[in-house]
């Protein structure tokens, strides 16, 4: 099984909103029911403009979009600019088929080779065993726990705060004597 990854672009709009409209995943994410291609085209069009830092991806199956992630930075504190914060969907039909696995690699390969970001932070509810097992297998470790975090379908659900260190930080190669 062929999955490729590459970066999102406006004209995955409707395969995003096809995605993100799949009960079973905007469940497990913060998004809301009934988003449409027009919001998901804006959202496209805002990550993927000239000097912003967002890395936007899209997993393909057979030419089919199937999943989306993305990188972003926690905010505008320069104090903050070591860190990164990440998000990823996958379809129900795609899930347990390495598409998570080959996004988040894709994600960390980006942050620690090409960004140089110290830390990768996310959230996730604490009930999504999935997700769990995927961010553990790349190095994420569980930080707190947000009790009543965000209302999903009625109820408010705790999440838990996840973060995985850069194994290897980037240092510079020292000159040689004499050089």
């Amino acid at each position: 099984m062929s999955i490729t990854i590459r970066r999102a672009s406006p004209n995955d709009a409707a395969a995003y909103a096809r995605l993100m409209n799949d009960p079973a995943i905007f469940a497990g994410l913060l998004q809301m029911p009934h988003t449409d291609e027009e919001t998901w085209r804006a959202r496209l069009v805002e990550s993927c403009a000239p000097g912003k830092t967002d890395l936007p991806l899209a997993a393909e199956l057979h030419g089919i979009v199937v999943g989306s992630a993305g990188l972003h930075p926690v905010g505008p504190a320069l104090r903050r600019r070591h860190a990164m914060t990440l998000g990823i969907s996958v379809a129900r039909e795609a899930q347990g088929k390495g598409v998570g696995s080959a996004m988040m690699a894709a994600l960390r390969d980006y942050a620690d080779r090409w960004v140089g970001a110290l830390r990768l932070e996310l959230t996730v509810y604490t009930d999504n065993a999935a997700a769990l097992a995927l961010y553990r297998k790349f190095g994420f470790r569980i930080e707190g726990t947000h009790r009543g975090y965000a209302m999903r379908d009625g109820v408010y659900v705790d999440a838990h705060a996840m973060a995985r260190l850069h194994p290897n930080p980037p240092r510079i190669v020292p000159l040689e004597e004499g050089a």
